[in-house]
């Protein structure tokens, strides 16, 4: 049977209607239920209390709900809250909740772990654990609605965990879910993807006739210098990436995280205002966060700001982005692998090389 959060609102709803219409229930049944799903939505069918007692368990025998199992939550002295998410199979994943004014950020992940192995990045040291489910992507933002606060983002950005474009078959029905009426509702504006430049999936998300945005991690000016920061540089070569973000007929934003001696230095941002005044691009100046690979060093303040003043005297819209939650492990991957780290201190008689809590299996929805 088809688990019911897994397929698109539309899809689930045409599901449900037909099993209700086997059952002999009433056609109206079904507005009752279909919110439940994304809406406002049930951590089970039984808290469904509009709904009779004999449908709700049925429901729940027939189309259970899958849960993501809140692991950890830290907040931060700037507001930014993290979530560690525990899958059915010990895997976890990340997200991070960022609020600034009536803005609320959700950051989410695609996968378990990440196969491209950037330099910076602590999310590449774990390698890729698995893809996540369309469902389990989508309802990250669905747990933060089952909190007892009901945290309604504002705006989803896919930059967590992994590379969406990578798992475009479960991305792709998981921007639905995201934007969909009938689903979370976010406007598709408000739904970024961030990519390296996963040239086959660039070609699908533009496809798409919703206006969803797209990010491209870029972090070197050069082809020499990113392929020195980012492996994927060898197959998706810098001049291919820039080609496809010139098709992209929606307005692209490079993301480029500021390291010290190695991107930062006045000719890169020449370079790198070039490319962005030949796609439109804006730019997002990010801060090293610690944690990859290789040891690396945060570009200095000072630097980071003259970085940002020479990008906009070439005309860019650039940003300088401040950090945000370092106080609880908040870029990609840290809280998973410090969590990881606890366990394995605390199971002393572990093998050091054994991941903790990884069992390769087929993934599948969990009640």
């Amino acid at each position: 049977m088809t688990a019911i959060l897994d397929v698109t609102p539309a899809e689930a709803a045409r599901a449900l209607g037909e099993w209700l219409r086997a059952r002999g229930d009433s056609a109206y049944r079904l507005n009752q239920l279909v919110p439940r799903l994304w809406q406002r939505p049930v951590a089970r069918w039984a808290d469904a209390a509009e709904l009779p007692a004999t449908l709700r368990a049925a429901l729940d025998a027939e189309w259970p709900l899958g849960r993501l199992a809140l692991a950890v939550r830290q907040e931060s002295r700037d507001g930014t809250v993290k979530f560690l998410w525990r899958l059915f199979d010990g895997e976890a994943v990340e997200s991070v909740l960022i609020p600034e004014g009536a803005r609320r950020t959700l950051c989410i992940s695609s996968q378990a772990g990440c196969p491209l192995r950037c330099t910076f990045c602590a999310t590449g040291t774990m390698g890729l654990r698995r893809n996540l489910a369309a469902w389990e992507i989508a309802a990250q933002v669905r747990e933060l609605l089952l909190l007892p606060e009901r945290i309604k983002p504002t705006n989803v950005v896919f930059m967590g965990m992994g590379e969406p474009l990578l798992n475009w078959e479960a991305v792709g029905p998981a921007l639905t879910m995201l934007n969909d009426p009938l689903g979370l509702e976010i406007g598709a504006r408000h739904i970024t993807v961030s990519t390296v430049g996963i040239l086959p999936g660039l070609a699908a998300l533009a496809k798409r006739p919703e206006q969803f945005r797209l990010a491209i991690s870029l972090h070197a000016p050069t082809s020499a210098t990113r392929r020195s920061l980012m492996p994927i540089e060898k197959k998706y070569p810098l001049a291919e990436v820039i080609a496809a973000a010139k098709r992209f007929k929606r307005r692209v934003t490079f993301e480029y995280v500021l390291i010290g001696g190695v991107n930062d230095r006045p000719e890169d941002a020449v370079a790198l205002a070039k490319l962005a005044q030949e796609t439109a691009a804006m730019v997002n100046l990010l801060p090293l966060h610690p944690g990859g690979a290789v040891p690396l060093e945060r570009s200095p303040g000072r630097r980071m700001h003259a970085f940002a003043v020479a990008l906009r005297k070439r005309g860019i819209e650039a940003v300088l982005r401040k950090s945000r939650g370092l106080d609880i492990d908040a870029a990609c991957g840290q809280l998973r692998i410090a969590s990881e780290r606890r366990e394995v201190a605390a199971e002393p008689h572990r093998d050091v090389h054994e991941s903790p809590r990884i069992r390769r299996r087929a993934h599948r929805p969990h009640a």
